[in-house]
């Protein structure tokens, strides 16, 4: 058999965590994208460069210090120890956290570049007619930055599903609780089952040979590289 029941498991909580972090990046990512694509803060260039930070920092430099903040001496620990939920450390919360901030530029930069290409034109014309702000922002910025939109859901998507080393360090390699498929391939490796990583590592590359088709056959939206 090519692929094997944990090999299944491990794909639909792939899916799971993908799906569930890209939600929460658009709903976090495009406030953040908004405000650096209209600020003139001086903040502007520090905030941009946090953001920006997954695009250059090792994947085990974050997963560890994710570990440090959010373990039982950690200030994140505390915090959630504090409320109830208990520590984020080899759980599913932990990956969405994990993934959330390393995926995170992957969507807020085609956001803010699509925001920044509107203009100021469009949102003046709004005013004009007495438009709010959230009437704008949901009848005329969204409308007109939807490529933007659609690029960023598809690349913080697909930059979940490939992520290994900071998945590995906050979630660990629990069956059927944090181990994702990129672990999964590691562990068939270390245990010489070329058949199952070929598999799982041959639908990788399909699957983001695809997403890079879909992303260059024409969205006009400039996206981030990392």
């Amino acid at each position: 058999m090519p692929l094997t029941n944990a090999d299944f498991e491990a794909i639909w909580l792939t899916i799971q965590l993908a799906s569930l972090t890209t939600v929460l990046l658009l709903i976090i990512g495009t406030p953040i994208a908004w405000w650096l694509a209209r600020t003139r803060s001086r903040l502007k260039g520090p905030v941009g460069a946090i953001v920006a930070l997954p695009l250059v920092l090792p994947p085990t430099v974050i997963g560890f210090y994710l570990l440090v903040a959010t373990g039982p001496n950690g200030f994140i620990g505390h915090f959630t120890q504090g409320i109830g939920w208990g520590l984020l450390p080899f759980t599913f919360a932990g990956l969405v956290v994990g993934s959330v901030l390393y995926s995170m530029p992957f969507v807020v930069q085609p956001l803010q570049n699509a925001f920044e290409a509107i203009g100021n034109r469009p949102l003046e014309a709004a005013a004009t007619l007495r438009a709010g702000p959230w009437d704008c922002f949901v009848s005329v910025v969204l409308p007109l930055a939807r490529p933007g939109v659609v690029t960023a859901a598809i690349l913080g998507f697909a930059h979940t599903v490939g992520e290994f080393g900071v998945v590995l360090m906050i979630g660990g390699n629990i069956p059927g609780k944090t181990r994702v498929v990129s672990v999964q391939i590691f562990d068939h490796v270390e245990a010489m089952e070329s058949a199952q990583a070929h598999w799982l590592a041959g639908g990788m590359v399909i699957f983001s040979f695809l997403v890079l088709l879909l992303l260059y056959s024409g969205r006009r939206t400039p996206i981030a590289h990392g």
